[in-house]
């Protein structure tokens, strides 16, 4: 992630990344005081700005966590918004973003965000964020290998979602309940894999790892 301001397809890099966390900047700004559509525009704007100027080829390793760099340039990015929407419409030639602001706002409006300043919302949304994107890689490393049946299907005693026994759910699955615990096991080892590399790769030293992972971890924890 942080490597995304080197060499290589820069433009194609950045993109991803924007693409993958544009929901805690998002919920930034909403929280911050401003409309959906406002939100919308000034989250657009920003990372068109992101992806115009290699904004990130200041995040190098040596400047820390991630996560606190793009909070430090989103809050200064808001505290200027004349220039950002100036800003907006120097899109020509920038790859469109496919940013889902219906979904954004949707997953805004379940927040308590009376509770929550838009900084803590802002945190909270980003470990939702790093979460679901290591979720999602395995789902695609089940998918690839012929798995998926069986990843969705304990999917929910990784998400907490469960409903069913190991039982029942062996049942279903031509497997003894032994065997499923076993899947359920290695599946949460995979996510864990999965969330460690996602972090090491946002911050600036791998020591940091445990601890940018703990604290996410008491963030999304935390009464809200």
């Amino acid at each position: 992630m942080l490597a995304a301001g080197g060499a290589g397809d820069r433009t194609g890099a950045l993109k991803a990344l924007c693409e993958t966390y544009w929901r805690p900047v998002y919920a930034f700004i909403r929280r911050s005081g401003h409309s959906a559509d406002e939100a919308s525009d000034l989250t657009q704007a920003f990372f068109l700005r992101v992806l115009e100027q290699e904004f990130f080829s200041f995040a190098r390793r040596d400047r820390g966590r991630f996560r606190s760099f793009l909070l430090a340039s989103v809050r200064h990015f808001v505290a200027n918004v004349h220039e950002q929407q100036r800003a907006s419409k120097r899109g020509g030639g920038v790859p469109h973003l496919s940013l889902m602001f219906v979904v954004g706002e949707r997953e805004y409006s379940l927040e308590p965000v009376e509770r929550l300043t838009p900084e803590r919302l802002y945190e909270r949304q980003w470990g939702l964020t790093i979460l679901s994107e290591a979720l999602d890689r395995v789902a695609r490393e089940y998918s690839e290998s012929g798995r998926g049946a069986l990843f969705t299907a304990l999917r929910p005693f990784i998400t907490g979602d469960q409903d069913v026994a190991y039982a029942t759910l062996a049942s279903d699955l031509g497997m003894s309940p032994g065997a499923v615990r076993v899947a359920v096991h290695r599946l949460r080892q995979q996510c864990g894999r999965s969330l460690r590399t996602l972090i090491a790769d946002t911050v600036s030293d791998v020591d940091d790892v445990d601890r940018e992972l703990e604290y996410l971890l008491r963030v999304l924890s935390e009464p809200h």
